[in-house]
């Protein structure tokens, strides 16, 4: 009996250790909590470059945990439809703008978690888009974020300065349900005074398939400020005597000469050899007035600076279908002081 009670014991022992070991591992495979919140949805209106106004709806998700900042990938659905998904930042948030068609839309932001990090998915509440009147065109195309810029819209520089700006391509939901394969953008501008350039980081941007998102490209505007110092003239070798100049210049003087003696006895001579001196004289002047001996003796002429005033810059954005070009514009100012 005693033998019985034992064997009893010993197995209460066991099955209360297993159960202290398991429920830390349970705890730990539970994850932690996490929050995902959609802001309030913001829809403005654009014109385009062909008078068109289209809808352009805005908005960030957060997440949010008790046990740090998640990271991973948060996806945007509009009912059962997947719009498109992003990467959280290093603050765990990530910001997103579409281009959505005519009538009701319910988005919702749904993050997928972290394994490696311990983070458990979550969903956001819901939130309502009306839209109306939407444009049928391709894509719109917008910038922001121009830095350093002292009103809306506007970019402001002094020469020698550089700006930096956002470009936005937002395609249509109509659009991109009609690509069957990767439409490529090419971002341009035009508008610039002189001494100034713009570049972009991609230069062309790619919406794919199933892409409803905004796709964004980086934008730097250099300007060029006065240049101060000029190059010394360039030194040659054996300046006033250069071998060259004399396979030229002795060859003639002896023609010239015997022009000359020529001359005496045949009168046709006399007309041909004033006809040669003045060609010297004008082959002598036309050299020394030539860029190349400008530049050889006086120097480049120093570059300007990028000149002040105010400039409508337009950036284009343009794809292909194959078949005809696809454009839209969009402008903000320049301001150089």
């Amino acid at each position: 009996m005693r033998g019985i009670v034992r064997r009893g014991l010993r197995l209460e022992l066991v099955a209360g250790l297993v159960i202290a070991l398991a429920i830390p591992a349970l705890a730990a495979s539970a994850g932690v909590a996490t929050t995902t919140t959609l802001t309030a949805p913001q829809t403005t209106q654009i014109t385009q470059s062909d008078a068109q106004t289209c809808s352009l709806t805005s908005f960030s998700v957060s997440v949010t945990s008790t046990a740090g900042v998640p990271a991973g990938t948060v996806n945007i659905e509009d009912g059962k439809v997947s719009l498109a998904s992003a990467d959280l930042n290093s603050t765990g948030q990530a910001s997103f703008q579409f281009a959505l068609k005519d009538g009701a839309h319910s988005l919702s932001a749904v993050y997928a978690g972290n394994a490696s990090l311990n983070f458990n998915g979550s969903p956001s509440a819901p939130a309502s888009v009306t839209i109306s009147n939407q444009c049928d065109s391709a894509f719109v195309v917008t910038v922001s974020n121009l830095t350093p810029s002292s009103a809306a819209n506007t970019l402001t520089l002094t020469p020698g300065q550089a700006g930096t700006g956002t470009i936005m391509v937002t395609p249509l939901q109509e659009f991109v349900s009609t690509l069957t394969a990767s439409a490529f953008v090419t971002i341009s501008c035009s508008g610039l005074p002189d001494q100034a350039s713009c570049i972009y980081t991609p230069e062309s941007v790619e919406i794919l398939p199933d892409q409803n998102a905004a796709v964004t490209s980086s934008m730097v505007l250099q300007t060029y400020a006065a240049s101060n110092t000029s190059a010394s003239p360039a030194t040659r070798p054996g300046k006033g005597s250069s071998p060259i100049a004399w396979a030229f210049l002795l060859p003639g003087a002896l023609g010239l000469g015997g022009l000359a003696w020529g001359a005496r006895r045949r009168h046709w001579l006399n007309r041909l050899s004033l006809l040669a001196l003045v060609c010297l004289v004008t082959l002598l002047g036309t050299t020394g007035c030539n860029p190349r001996y400008s530049y050889e003796h006086h120097g480049p002429i120093p570059n300007p600076p990028t000149p002040a005033g105010t400039y409508t810059v337009t950036v284009t954005a343009q794809t292909n279908n194959g078949v005809t070009a696809i454009t839209q514009n969009t402008t903000f100012v320049l301001t150089v002081n």
